[in-house]
């Protein structure tokens, strides 16, 4: 084989394969049929969304979800005059952390889902993320937090737990910046990693 053939035969298999950069950035896909479901849930969400007690209502909880205040603040005033929970809300605090992490840089990186909406619905006092929309990152740390919480709590109180992050959760719907699907996935990841943390760290 000559020298000019064998530059012809190495541009030939460079435009064959695609560059390792396109392959990385390939993002996995949420199923048509869930986004169906998200489509009708969304319609059927819209005269709610129209009262002025509910945009205020729900931006608040969803406002209280970011950067998981609302758990926070929770495992705190549980510590008031224990210091056994005091070393509950340190663990709580360094696991929401690490839980954030994971979902905001390595879950969503796997998925490039749009959100409902670009720019936010001017009718919600809320801040417009930049992330990918799936999975929900206020669902997952809801649900990531309810499910340890659980754990040092006792039974009855679980009703409390998820109650607050089903609300924080579903807000995030209630606000167009998630799907429902969105909230769904969340859910199962946080649960996921909540019921990891128990069993080997908390």
């Amino acid at each position: 084989m000559t020298h000019g053939t064998s530059r012809t035969a190495h541009r030939a298999n460079r435009d064959t394969y695609p560059p390792s950069s396109t392959v990385v950035r390939t993002a996995m896909q949420v199923p048509n049929a869930a986004t169906k479901y998200d489509e009708k849930f969304d319609a059927f969400l819209e005269p709610v969304r129209r009262q002025a007690a509910v945009q205020a209502f729900f931006s608040l909880l969803s406002r209280i979800g970011e950067f998981s205040l609302v758990w926070h603040a929770i495992v705190w005033v549980r510590a008031i005059g224990s210091g056994h929970r005091a070393g509950q809300a340190l663990a709580m605090s360094l696991l929401l952390g690490a839980e954030s992490l994971i979902v905001n840089q390595g879950v969503k990186r796997l998925f490039k889902r749009s959100r409902p909406t670009t720019g936010g619905d001017e009718r919600f006092n809320v801040r417009t993320p930049v992330t990918s929309s799936f999975p929900s990152g206020h669902s997952s740390s809801a649900f990531f937090a309810a499910t340890i919480l659980c754990a040092w709590s006792p039974a009855g109180w679980a009703v409390l737990w998820f109650g607050i992050g089903i609300c924080v959760a579903l807000s995030r719907v209630m606000v167009r910046l998630h799907h429902l699907s969105d909230i769904i996935g969340g859910a199962f990841v946080g649960t996921a990693l909540g019921i990891f943390a128990v069993a080997v760290v908390v």
